[in-house]
This record gives C-alpha cells, sequence and structure tokens, in this order.
C-alpha cells in the first residue's frame, strides 16, 4: 500500500529519516510518508502519528503506486532530506525540509525564549519539494492530519480562490496546506494527483504559524536555499578532525542540533515516545524531555567540536531549573522548564508495530536519582574552565547541589537506568556524589572558599573510600550495587570521571569484565535484567549503543587503542543508511530499538570517536568532567 493507512507495514526504525527546524521535528519512512510531527514543538501532541497507529494521521509525497525509494541522503551538511524514486516511467526526486528563516521579530516571539537571538530562526513551515528529472511520473500528495495523537480528525476547507490552498484546525493548531497543485478533499483527506514529465516541478507547504509560506516554487526554491545555508555555515563552525569517522562526527553534530529547543536551550533526549525497547514489550517510554544527567556529555561534546554557544545556551538552561528548583531539583524537564511530566497511557493507539503501551509523560520525573548532583555540579565545573569565571550566581547553585548531595549520598535510590523496582545503593548514584563534592571542592578552590574546599574534599573522600569498601567484588570488579555481584555499564564512567586512574587494576578489571561478561557479539547491555530488579520481571531488552561507546572510551583510556579502534568501527558500521541511531540495537538481527533518534547515543559517540582519534594523533585527552 502507498496510503500510509491502516495495514501498511510499519518500517524499521533505523529507515526514517529526521527533520528539524530545532522546535519541531519530523520523521520520514521510505515510503514519503510523515509518520511523527507534533506541533507546535517537541512535546506537543502529534499531527502525524502513524508511526504509532496506522489510523494517527500521516502525509505523503511520492509517485503513485511505488513504495521504495531509489536512493535517500541528506544534502550535505544539512537537516534537508533528499529521496530518489525509480518508476517504470520516469524518475523523481523530492526534497524534504523544515525550513528556517531570517530571524521572526520579538513580538511575534513565545514568551518562553529565554536565549539570545540569531540570525536563523523557524519558520515554522514543513517544504516538500518535487522535480521530475526524467520521462514522466504519476504524483500522489495524501495529506490526513488527526490532531491530539490521533483523537481528533481534520476537517479540510479551501483557504482562498482556486484549488491550491486549504486550511484544517484541530487542538489548538492551524494547518495550511499550499501547494500549485490542485488539491481536492475525500473525508479528513486533502489530496492531489498530477502528471509531471521531464524537468516539471511542483511544491507543497504544510505551515501553523502566522509567518506565511512560500507561494510560488521559485519562493520555495528561494526558501529552501537559505535553509541549506543555514545548516552548511552552521556546521562550518564547527571543528572536526580530518578522519575516516569524520562523516558520523558531523552528523551527529547536526543531529544534536537538532534536538535542540532554540528557544531555550534544551536537548531533548530524543523526538519519539514509546518506540519499543523489545518488541512486543512494554519497555516503551516517552523520550521528549531533556535529561539533567546528561548535560555533561552534551557540554563536553559540544565544546569538543568548538559549539559554543550551544553548549553554553544549554548550560544556561541547566543553571535555571537547577536555580529554581534549590535542592529539589528534579532528574527531567520539559524543553521549557517545566516540572510536571506525569505519565499516562494512550489506550487509543496500537503503538509501534502493535507494541503497546503508548505511553505520554514521564513518571519517572518523580523518581530519585542521586547523580542528578554530580551531574549539575560537573556542568558547572565544565562550563567555569571554559570560560574561565565563577559568578556569584553559580556559586550558589553549587554551594545547594553539593550540600544536597552530601546530605542524601548515603541512601539509596533508582539509579541512573530509572528502574521501577526497589531502590538500592547503586555505584553509579555513589560515584556521581563523589563528583559532586569532588569538583564542588575544586571550584570551591577557584572561588577562595577554602574552607568550604577543605570540608567537600573530606566528604568526597569519605564518598570514595565507602564505594570502594561496597562497590567491588571479590574479583577487583565494580558492580551494580552494594549488596550484589552483578555487572552494570554505568561502571565504565569510573574511569573518565577521574574516580581512580585508569591504569588501577580495579578500573582495568571492570573494563575487561563488563567487555567478555556484559556483551553480545561485543555489543555492551546495561545490565542483565534477570540480575536487577528493574521492574519488568526480566525482560531482555536490546544492547545499549550508548554503553557500547562508553566501552571505546573506556578501551582508550586503559590503553587498549587497538580494541577500542575496532569495536568503534563495528558500532559505526550499524549505523542507520542516514548515520542515526536509535536507542538500542538488537545484535541478532542488526534492528534498532528504542526511540529514535536518540541524543545519547549520538553524544557517546562523539566522545568516543574523538578520543580515539586523540589517542591515534597522540594528542592530550580533554578531561570528560
Amino acid at each position: 500500500m502507498t496510503d500510509g493507512g491502516a495495514g501498511e507495514p510499519f518500517a524499521p526504525i533505523a529507515e526514517y529519516g529526521f527533520l528539524s527546524d530545532a522546535e519541531t521535528t519530523a520523521l520520514l519512512a521510505p515510503s514519503g510518508n510523515v509518520e511523527w510531527m507534533c506541533l507546535p514543538r517537541f512535546d506537543s501532541p502529534s499531527v502525524f502519528g502513524s508511526l504509532l497507529d496506522r489510523d494517527a494521521g500521516y502525509f505523503r509525497v511520492g509517485p503513485a503506486g511505488v513504495d521504495v525509494p531509489a536512493a535517500r541522503r541528506y544534502i550535505p551538511g544539512t537537516l534537508v532530506l533528499e529521496t530518489t524514486w525509480w518508476t517504470p516511467g520516469g524518475w523523481l526526486v523530492v526534497l524534504d525540509t523544515l525550513l528556517v528563516g531570517p530571524w521572526h521579530h520579538e513580538t511575534e516571539r513565545s514568551h518562553t525564549h529565554r536565549r539570545a537571538p540569531t540570525d536563523y530562526d523557524a519558520d515554522h513551515v514543513l517544504l516538500r519539494m518535487i522535480r521530475c528529472v526524467n520521462g514522466q511520473v504519476q504524483l500522489r500528495l495524501d495529506c490526513l492530519p488527526v490532531f491530539d495523537y490521533g483523537r481528533v480528525a481534520a476537517s479540510w476547507e479551501y483557504a482562498g480562490p482556486g484549488y491550491h490552498e486549504a486550511v484544517a484546525s484541530g487542538d489548538g493548531v492551524e494547518l495550511r496546506l499550499t501547494t500549485d497543485m490542485n488539491v481536492g478533499f475525500e473525508s479528513s483527506l486533502a489530496t492531489a494527483r498530477t502528471l509531471l514529465k521531464q524537468g516539471d516541478t511542483r511544491f507543497v507547504t504544510l505551515s501553523w504559524s502566522e509567518h506565511p509560506p512560500p507561494k510560488t516554487y521559485d519562493e520555495a526554491q528561494c526558501r529552501l536555499t537559505w535553509t541549506v545555508h543555514h545548516w552548511q555555515h552552521w556546521l562550518d563552525r564547527g571543528r572536526f578532525p580530518d578522519h575516516p569517522w569524520r562523516g558520523h562526527l558531523q552528523r551527529s553534530a547536526l543531529t544534536l542540533k537538532g534536538l535542540t529547543y532554540a528557544p531555550t536551550g534544551a536537548v531533548v533526549a530524543a523526538p519519539t515516545t514509546s518506540l519499543p525497547e523489545k518488541p512486543g514489550a512494554d519497555r516503551n517510554w516517552d523520550y521528549r524531555f531533556t535529561w539533567i544527567r546528561d548535560a555533561t556529555m552534551a557540554l563536553w561534546a559540544f565544546y569538543t567540536l568548538c559549539f559554543d554557544w550551544e553548549a553554553n545556551d544549554f548550560f544556561y538552561f541547566v543553571a535555571d531549573v537547577a536555580e529554581a528548583a534549590g535542592g529539589h531539583v528534579q532528574i527531567m524537564y520539559g524543553v521549557d522548564g517545566r516540572a510536571n511530566l506525569e505519565e499516562t497511557v494512550l489506550d487509543h493507539l496500537t503503538g509501534y508495530d502493535g507494541t503497546r503501551p503508548v505511553r505520554i509523560g514521564n513518571g519517572a520525573y518523580l523518581q530519585q536519582q542521586h547523580d542528578v548532583w554530580g551531574g549539575i555540579i560537573a556542568s558547572i565545573f565544565l562550563y567555569v574552565r571554559k570560560r574561565d569565571r565563577l559568578d556569584d550566581r553559580l556559586w550558589s547553585i553549587i554551594v545547594k547541589q553539593v550540600e544536597v548531595a552530601l546530605a542524601n549520598w548515603r541512601g539509596p535510590d533508582h539509579g541512573m537506568w530509572e528502574v521501577r523496582g526497589e531502590r538500592r545503593h547503586f555505584t553509579s548514584s555513589k560515584l556521581f556524589c563523589w563528583v559532586a563534592a569532588h569538583r564542588g571542592a575544586q571550584l570551591a578552590l577557584i572561588r577562595g572558599d577554602t574552607d568550604r574546599a577543605m570540608e567537600w574534599q573530606e566528604a568526597a573522600d569519605e564518598i570514595h573510600a565507602d564505594i570502594l569498601t561496597n562497590a567491588v567484588d571479590e574479583r577487583g570488579v565494580f558492580v551494580q550495587h552494594y549488596d550484589t555481584t552483578a555487572l552494570d555499564a554505568s561502571a565504565l564512567l569510573i574511569p573518565q570521571v577521574g574516580f581512580l586512574p585508569p591504569d588501577d587494576p580495579r578500573v582495568r578489571a571492570t573494563v575487561f569484565a563488563i567487555a567478555d561478561e556484559l556483551t553480545e557479539d561485543d555489543l555492551v547491555y546495561r545490565y542483565w535484567p534477570q540480575e536487577t530488579d528493574d521492574g519488568f520481571g526480566g525482560c531482555r531488552e536490546g544492547t545499549f549503543t550508548m554503553c557500547s561507546f562508553w566501552l571505546v572510551s573506556a578501551f582508550v583510556l586503559i590503553g587498549e587503542l587497538d580494541r577500542a579502534v575496532t569495536l568503534c568501527e563495528k558500532i559505526l558500521s550499524y549505523a542507520s543508511p542516514l548515520l542515526l541511531y536509535a536507542e538500542e540495537i538488537d545484535v541478532h538481527s542488526g534492528r534498532h530499538l528504542g526511540n529514535f533518534p536518540q541524543a545519547f547515543t549520538h553524544l557517546a559517540l562523539i566522545n568516543a570517536v574523538m578520543m580515539v582519534i586523540r589517542a591515534e594523533r597522540r594528542e592530550p585527552r580533554a578531561p570528560f568532567v
């Protein structure tokens, strides 16, 4: 089928193309369907939701009767997707992008905008450009939005004279379809059919704000050119080593920029919800939020590639929420800084490939996870080291977060993997409480507060000794939590954060144990579910790609460069055709699992690849925290 409706097979997760204007995103299946798009921002209800239910809306542009394109690629250095189609009669090329244009006047902006404006801004327009390059092709356009996660059907009407513009409203969103084709309506479906011959062109836009879309093909071409130049100019600001893996670094950087919510600087974990970590199971989560824990890794990646503006914007977001929260910082927030992320289940949606439940919101925001304070302090440490200044506002945040960490580090929590079982004394949580105290002490010295520096370092030493006493088994290997022998991939962070030197026998033993015992076909699992009370009864998932990249970094640190290179090459070979990654990989099938594209994975890729390249060139390693 080519209509995107009920019965059409779901594309593999890795086959989706990713578009962004840094306010919202769109995922495109190889069939030419936009199957996921939330408006007006990342965490809004979906308008096209057939990624999670074939009746929840789609938007297709492509040749009639043809499902499989001949080729897909991004225009180099951009988030503009080019799809080439072959039909028995001719060839068709479709360019898809979310337009970016000049900065819009501040009076038109939401009051939530906190970051400094730049020369570029989201146009709130999805543009689809079509050209017949050879022969003749029957073109088909089908636009069927269903608002509010598939609960409110669209009702189209013409927006002016002729048959080229139509509007549909629902759930507080007004969509405007503009094209140089004649559009008709079939119930909730806006549709167009036309025969294109060699050299013929068409365009269609979908817009959802007061900013006018292009009205002609020539105007659309100009707006497309502006968007291409925007992404290429942005990428040119980065510093990428001349290396065979350079393309992976650049695509990961573009993906992270596309996952950044420009009005606040927040980076979402992924633009999707409920893509399954295991088909047919219930490990389905909403990732359209910002995790404070991952700020340190994001800052390191952005700073390393010389995207200081993006790093600083994300840092300011973290500082804003930390300051507002005082001693009660959550592990995650909405992209606007909102704290309430109540989790609910959408029972009316069948889920990706029939995998339920579909969740919106994320109940883990209420969990106690003691690594959050270390994440904040490590982020401040990176920022201060980069900017060489520590002002009163940041010092106030540091004092509050270190004191809260020291008041709570002895207690159990849910850990960085957000288990929904019993609280434990997770090693990674203790580790990041140590980071909070140790880096806090270093920041206190920068501030000139020697009394606090001594007090916090003494506390850091106490945490350090407690971890070494309780989190190391008889083999000299760091375990998942106190009172277990189970392994956990988070222990790979121990040398990265400087808790022990890489040549410490316990570090080396831990890295080798994880490489030998917590992997399958060399790729790393977070933990073995049968050894971990995570609330899912031992349900297995895929290998966790971020953890596989952590193992690459750990190999570099302990001097096993050949193993690091070999493993890194292997993980990179699992990239999607467009060099994107989901959260997990099934080593048996090679399928990507979980939400997509995944910021965690791309951050870990940048960090691991840069560590390998620097080690190969014998350059000094930039400290992680």
